[in-house]
């Protein structure tokens, strides 16, 4: 990814450090304004994020003349923001699809991960709404001229960044932390847009799709899928708590013994001679840049491929890697859902 630009001399991005472990369940109400009304706690009493979000609703207004609201972001820094943002700008996947799915158009987004545009699963929601740089890299200028009220900083976590954003409005949030899962920084980021029910709406509904979609698989109900990004040095499998890992799960499946391991991350690039943790039941495969697809295109000629169970059944599918390998939101989950349905269920 390029590094970004501004005329604030941006600097290149620090090393990533650990954010606190409160994560998005802390992006939660702390006080409301005149102009907008706090969304109640939702019936979804497990929830940290909705369990908190209840024992802050009857706080006092933070600013009982401006509009505005307080939250606290994923680090547990409190942010004012507007009761009722208009200009959203998004700096991750996770933080646009959760706003599109809340139904609101953002003023600029970021090109999706390893992309040099926005997410392909996306594309026709977001025309005509301006780029204003790479994933987590805004160029200064471009964030400027959207002239936002409120920035989804995504994972953001170099400093100098965060300072030159709050620079341009004082309302950017970091809406997840590295161990957050998507359902929990999406309730957060429902909050911050003082839209909470509705997001807890969208949780539920998943919830059942899932699980109806998951009973209509039949012979494949619960199989073993194996979730896989193969890199230009080889493929890494998706750890049980990665986005699309916990799609699959939500929907019944399993995974291979050798890939049941909790986590949100994947495993490093694995070498022909292991590629046999690959394997499972069902094999989705997606790469995210052209030299993945040529690496992955090369290795299907090689016995050591040609010899997985998968493979041998004919069970292998390839799928969007800007959905399956990266995390997401309800609309990538319903992609996920979808892809899965449309290969076990026609077996």
């Amino acid at each position: 990814m390029s590094t970004p630009q501004s005329p604030l001399h941006l600097a290149r991005r620090r090393a990533v450090q650990a954010v606190a472990a409160t994560g998005a369940a802390t992006l939660l109400l702390v006080g409301c304004g005149s102009s907008g009304s706090s969304d109640k706690g939702s019936s979804d009493k497990g929830s940290p994020s909705a369990a908190a979000t209840t024992a802050a609703a009857g706080s006092p207004a933070a600013d009982a003349a401006g509009g505005k609201r307080t939250v606290k972001d994923a680090t547990g820094t409190a942010v004012e923001i507007p009761a009722e943002p208009k200009r959203i700008v998004t700096l991750t996947q996770e933080d646009l699809d959760a706003v599109l799915a809340l139904g609101l158009k953002p003023a600029g987004i970021t090109n999706g991960q390893g992309l040099n545009e926005p997410p392909a699963y996306l594309k026709d929601k977001v025309q005509g709404i301006p780029v204003v740089g790479n994933l987590l890299q805004p160029v200064m200028d471009k964030v400027i001229a959207a002239k936002p009220d409120l920035i989804l900083a995504g994972d953001m976590q170099d400093q100098q960044v965060l300072k030159q954003l709050r620079e341009i409005t004082p309302a950017t949030l970091v809406t997840m932390a590295p161990t957050d899962d998507w359902k929990l920084s999406f309730r957060g980021i429902g909050n911050a847009l003082n839209k909470l029910d509705q997001a807890n709406k969208v949780i539920a509904d998943y919830d059942a799709k899932a699980v109806k979609a998951g009973g209509e698989l039949g012979a494949n109900k619960g199989a073993a899928v194996s979730i896989v990004r193969w890199n230009p040095t080889g493929p890494s499998w998706m750890e049980k708590k990665q986005f699309a890992s916990g799609v699959a799960l939500d929907m019944g499946l399993t995974r291979p013994k050798t890939q049941d391991k909790d986590g949100n991350a994947h495993t490093p690039a694995l070498s022909l001679e292991k590629i046999n943790e690959i394997d499972g039941d069902w094999l989705f495969l997606s790469t995210l840049t052209d030299d993945g697809k040529a690496a992955l295109k090369d290795v299907q000629s090689k016995p050591a491929y040609q010899e997985l169970g998968a493979v041998k059944n004919n069970h292998t599918v390839t799928v969007d890697g800007s959905v399956w390998s990266t995390r997401g939101g309800p609309l990538a989950a319903d992609v996920v859902i979808g892809d899965i349905g449309k290969a076990l269920a026609a077996k």
